[in-house]
């Protein structure tokens, strides 16, 4: 049974990237209902959602679809420094959301 993830990516290398950069790679990403970020910064990053039946598979998928967005914007090939999945049900259940105000 395939699940919707969530899967947050983040590369970081040596130089700070552009607004038209970051731009090119939001509407790359934008297929697969993802956020881009990065600009001023010394690297780049997605927010994108995939099907997958875990946690592993996702975050495998979300760096193909990473991948496959980074190239069609043209962007350098830097390392990347991490990788978070959640689902879909794990964003809209109350009980797994860490409360920081409790003692």
């Amino acid at each position: 049974m395939s699940v919707r993830w969530s899967v947050s990516l983040k590369a970081e290398g040596d130089r700070e990237l552009s607004m038209d950069e970051i731009v090119e790679l939001a509407d790359a990403v934008a297929p697969s209902q993802g956020i881009a970020s990065g600009m001023g910064t010394l690297g780049y990053g997605a927010q994108i959602v995939v099907s997958a039946p875990t946690r592993d598979s996702a975050m495998e998928r979300g760096r193909e679809v990473f991948g496959e967005a980074i190239a069609t914007a043209g962007l350098p090939v830097f390392p990347i420094v991490s990788v978070e999945a959640t689902s879909e049900e794990e964003d809209a259940s109350p009980e797994m959301i860490e409360d920081d105000e409790s003692p």
